[in-house]
């Protein structure tokens, strides 16, 4: 399952559910059906499946990462992420000159745990931690586990504030979260998802959102995802930064490979640790996890000029130099046939000083 997080059992086959009544039972409160009703775009779906405050996966419903939850990630199974970004923290902020470190959806809080741990004992003397999160139900579990080291924010902007602008920010498996607007290729034209009560709608494209991927050329039918709230994201975050570095840690490719051997795109669901594609990613809209790989050659872009690029490397190496041979879930995570080369890691620095929000 390193496409999405860590497998944690196989997958076996389950009932093929389609839209029908459970999109409009959970989304009512936030979309409810006209009468004819009305085409949903996809990336609001998704929106509303994941993020909404009373029913949202992340707002209410997701019990944990790891064995009891829906999914884990590298840094619940292997030490060597934590040590690895304490060194690229313990690096980039002396070299950036800041004494504020920011993570971005932490989860249960699992992560910074290590880093703070694995930091030289000088950096965590001076060193200001600050957790973005907006589930609650996340936010308990980290205040459990962190208790009063950190600085917990709702937002990345008020992070930053605090801050006076000057961090250095990391995030592993933060981008895959936000929804995506999904097309299909269709002759010489574009089609975009929509979906009904009961049904999806293909429907033509007057306007494509800004991609990379709209530039190469794909076979009819091919299906792309794009992350355009993440752009959204980073137009409101960049004016509020002013110095630092940004270490993003994701499943995905640049855009060239992207949608290797992928014809119907990256969109995926996890329940109880099963992947599920198709019909099934909206069986259970609040219940599961929605996700898309990520295209690095719109993150590299979307941020320009910004942002320098330093480095965009594969997991592997980024984990080499602090995975223990003898530990099997280090080498895991560093599996080139796995989560090695199925990861990315974009580091980037802020190239000119501006003036906080």
């Amino acid at each position: 399952m390193y496409q999405r997080r860590v497998k944690l059992s196989s997958f076996k086959s389950l009932h093929r559910v389609v839209i029908f009544s459970p999109i409009g039972q959970i989304l009512a409160p936030m979309f409810p059906w006209t009468d004819p009703p009305e085409p949903l775009r996809f990336d609001h779906f998704m929106a509303a499946a994941l993020h909404d405050p009373h029913q949202g996966y992340y707002a209410r419903r997701i019990r944990g990462v790891g064995q009891h939850g829906d999914f884990t990630t590298t840094s619940a199974i292997s030490p060597a992420l934590g040590k690895a970004i304490a060194a690229w923290a313990d690096q980039s902020l002396r070299h950036e000159g800041c004494r504020d470190l920011i993570e971005l959806g932490p989860g249960e809080g699992s992560l910074a745990e290590s880093v703070l741990k694995q930091l030289p004992w000088h950096r965590r003397l001076r060193i200001r931690l600050h957790l973005v999160e907006t589930s609650s139900a996340l936010r308990q579990k980290q205040q459990g586990l962190l208790g009063n080291r950190v600085h917990w924010h709702n937002t990345v902007e008020e992070a930053l504030k605090s801050c006076g602008g000057n961090a250095c920010i990391y995030s592993n498996e933060f981008a895959d979260a936000f929804p995506v607007r999904r097309f299909r290729k269709s002759a010489n034209k574009w089609e975009e998802l929509f979906l009904l009560p009961d049904q999806e709608r293909w429907s033509p494209v007057e306007s494509l959102p800004h991609s990379t991927l709209f530039k190469r050329l794909w076979p009819n039918h091919q299906i792309i995802e794009v992350h355009g709230s993440y752009r959204d994201w980073l137009g409101n975050m960049l004016p509020h930064w002013r110095k630092g570095r940004l270490l993003t840690i994701d499943y995905g490719a640049r855009d060239q490979d992207l949608y290797h051997r992928q014809p119907h795109g990256s969109l995926r669901a996890y329940f109880h640790h099963q992947c599920l594609r198709g019909p099934e990613t909206y069986a259970r809209p609040g219940h599961q996890d929605l996700t898309s790989d990520i295209n690095f050659s719109d993150l590299i872009d979307w941020s320009q000029p910004a942002t320098e690029l330093i480095a965009l490397t594969p997991q592997s190496e980024f984990l080499a130099a602090f995975a223990d041979p003898a530990n099997p879930a280090d080498q895991y995570a560093i599996d080139p046939a796995g989560p090695g080369t199925a990861f990315l890691c974009l580091d980037q620095r802020r190239t000119f000083t501006a003036k906080p929000s």
